[in-house]
């Protein structure tokens, strides 16, 4: 089995749950899954700028992305909030390769929108080292940066670079590990199924906005892209990724149609 986790920089911002995290990887590897961790980064991103005198603005979700900060991006999402990951890894038994979208053309990118700054749409994943790493018993940890042929740099939605590394990966299955217990409808209540037009509902109504919008329509990317199974799910949650691989119903399911139910 294939799967691709994603992980909320807010799970890696403390030692305790990345390590715990970190073991649950090690044990689904250590059962025969070959894994792929995607990471994001955002509160320490806007803690690291804070530091130096420097608001974080968002659009739609993204972190706009001037010039200025593009270095800050790469020391704190594929420098720190990488590498502390993979150490945590690394401890717990799974081997771990630190990576960004920038190795080998791991994922490629064009600017999304010049006002936005160096933040990038994926107009390409190339899964060679994936298939290279994870197929030899490693565990690739991509930090949500990418690049393009001339050198540029971009600042990535973690949700996005997730699903292309999960499509171009072929994975069975990718997890969004949140802060959150799952999807959220109107009053509040966590829904275990969502179907595409169910979740474009709850963005037109203004119910899933900022982070939780992109990370709606990055799911339903993934299933459009291949993905045979897509699941937002609470990190905090104990043993949350065995329970989830067991087939326990914990977080929020995404379907393409309610005919995929069952």
């Amino acid at each position: 089995m294939k799967l691709l986790v994603k992980l909320g920089g807010t799970l890696l911002d403390a030692p305790e749950p990345r390590d715990r995290l970190a073991a649950e990887v090690a044990q689904a590897r250590r059962e025969g899954v070959e894994i792929v961790v995607v990471h994001g980064g955002g509160r320490q991103m806007t803690r690291y700028l804070a530091e130096r005198g420097i608001a974080s603005r968002f659009v739609n979700g993204l972190r706009v992305t001037p010039p200025e900060i593009v270095d800050a991006v790469l020391k704190v999402f594929a420098g720190s909030v990488n590498h502390e990951l993979v150490a945590s890894l690394n401890r717990a038994g799974a081997p771990a390769v630190g990576l960004s979208g920038i190795d080998a053309f791991l994922v490629e990118a064009e600017q999304m929108d010049p006002a936005l700054g160096a933040v990038g749409r994926v107009t390409k994943s190339n899964p060679a080292l994936l298939h290279l790493l994870a197929g030899n018993g490693f565990v690739p940890v991509v930090a949500c940066v990418a690049g393009d042929r001339q050198g540029a740099i971009y600042n990535v939605n973690a949700d996005q670079m997730a699903v292309a590394c999960a499509a171009a990966f072929h994975a069975d299955q990718l997890i969004f590990l949140t802060d959150v217990d799952g999807v959220l409808d109107g009053t509040g209540q966590v829904r275990p199924l969502l179907t595409a037009r169910e979740s474009e509902q709850l963005i037109a109504a203004g119910v899933a906005t900022g982070g939780m919008q992109a990370k709606l329509n990055a799911a339903l990317a993934a299933l459009r892209g291949g993905v045979g199974r897509v699941c937002i799910a609470p990190g905090s949650t104990g043993n949350v990724l065995s329970r989830l691989l067991g087939g326990e119903a914990l977080g929020t399911r995404m379907v393409l149609s309610g005919g995929q139910a069952a």
